[in-house]
């Protein structure tokens, strides 16, 4: 089952900033005036004044601390800005540029949808920046991603034959966040076709990325972008709701505590009437065999503008990761559905020890949600942080074996599993 109403409602924004922005276009060539995704980079790279070789990246910082005069203390100093000032297109020319393609390509001939994350990712920083656009060379505040909010997908598989379309713009703005909606479309059969759409939340930050900023408020025109700024408004109260009600504050309600406690019964070995004595059902996997794991060593090629690990790197790891426990627990290759509620809690430094670990937390039919819990050490002093936690939806090609918890926590991970896929598949 595939989230359709969100992208309904995802089109309905494209529609107006379509008839409101006359700078757009209709064409599918990326020779045009939009610019691919390598350009958004390279825009980003200047608006920040981010060093071009590792080595230089001290300078560049203490070039950036400089800014720090132009900062503002209240944002009534900051003029408004519109939704269609934000708005930008970039194009991937997967179809018309093969040499490309094979950087996207994976063995089974489909782009590799982590590949997109990275993109996505730089191109909402860029929508981001464009709407506290300054009149200097150079931006004074640090836009990163703090929360993938969601990603819904339209289409299981993405083809290799086709250009892909980035749309997306700010519709909600607080005093130091905003929401960016984007929208990926392919060009199939002389028409852009849906592929995805997007959630992201950003946060400004001073030169220094130590402290919050105050971005330009957002103004909407007519009703319908009213509405869409009010719905950014309602998706803030509902993420701090969900942060209130999170399993880790608070016990489950009592529909979730009848789930965990019947599995338990189920599990229990009637012979031995002993509450540690289990078996396992038939068709089902315990949880704690579900696990996978890697590392990877954060190398400065992997940097981003702010000389932190690029946040697209991280999801696109943590995605192929997942892809592949998912592959190994179905036992077929598997497609994603959704992605929701990345939350990046601290960046992650260069030179940093990255350990990624995965595990199948909830299944249902042919679906198979996945939890990454991502985790730094420091080789200096062998301290271990976590960074981020992601959660992943995936379809099978045929129906998959339940996971069982063994454990209370385990339990709980079941129990936040199903909360995750219940709000991506609705």
């Amino acid at each position: 089952m595939y989230p359709r109403h969100r992208y309904l409602i995802l089109q309905n924004i494209s529609s107006i900033l379509v008839r409101s922005c006359t700078s757009l276009s209709a064409r599918h060539d990326p020779g045009g005036c939009s610019p691919d995704l390598a350009e958004v980079r390279s825009k980003l790279e200047k608006i920040v004044g981010a060093s071009k070789n590792w080595g230089e990246h001290r300078k560049a910082v203490n070039e950036r601390a400089s800014l720090s005069n132009q900062l503002v203390s209240n944002q009534e100093d900051l003029p408004y800005r519109r939704m269609k000032d934000s708005y930008l297109e970039a194009y991937l020319p997967l179809g018309s540029q093969p040499n490309l393609r094979e950087k996207y390509l994976n063995v089974h001939q489909h782009i590799r949808f982590g590949r997109i994350l990275e993109d996505l990712d730089s191109f909402g920083v860029l929508i981001s920046y464009t709407h506290a656009k300054t009149d200097g060379p150079s931006s004074p505040i640090s836009i990163v991603t703090a929360l993938v909010d969601e990603i819904d997908l339209v289409k299981n598989v993405i083809r290799p034959d086709g250009d892909l379309k980035f749309t997306g713009n700010v519709t909600w703005v607080g005093k130091t966040s905003m929401e960016v909606k984007m929208h990926i479309s392919q060009y199939l059969d002389n028409a852009y076709n849906p592929v995805l759409d997007a959630t992201f939340v950003m946060v400004a930050r001073n030169p220094a990325n130590k402290g919050a900023a105050m971005i330009n408020p957002l103004k909407p025109e007519g009703p319908e972008e009213e509405n869409l700024f009010k719905q950014g408004h309602l998706n803030k109260i509902k993420r701090t709701k969900l942060k209130e009600t999170s399993l880790l504050r608070t016990a489950p309600n009592e529909e979730e505590r009848k789930i965990i406690h019947n599995m338990f019964l189920e599990t229990l070995d009637m012979q031995t009437v002993s509450f540690h004595s289990r078996l396992l059902p038939e068709n089902s996997v315990w949880m704690e065999d579900t696990k996978l794991k890697s590392l990877e060593i954060c190398h400065p090629q992997e940097r981003n503008i702010h000389n932190k690990i690029f946040g697209g790197f991280l999801m696109r790891k943590a995605f192929e990761l997942a892809w592949a426990n998912a592959c190994v627990y179905g036992g077929s290759r598997p497609y994603p559905i959704a992605v929701d509620d990345i939350l990046f809690q601290k960046p992650v430094e260069i030179g940093s020890l990255l350990y990624l670990s995965s595990q199948v937390c909830y299944t249902e039919g042919n679906c198979i949600q996945v939890r990454v819990h991502s985790e730094v050490v420091d080789p200096a002093t062998n301290q271990h942080s976590t960074t981020n936690v992601f959660h992943f939806t995936f379809g099978s090609e045929k129906e998959v074996k339940l996971v069982i918890p063994k454990t209370y926590g385990e339990s709980m991970l079941y129990l936040d599993g199903k909360r995750h896929f219940n709000a991506s598949t609705m």
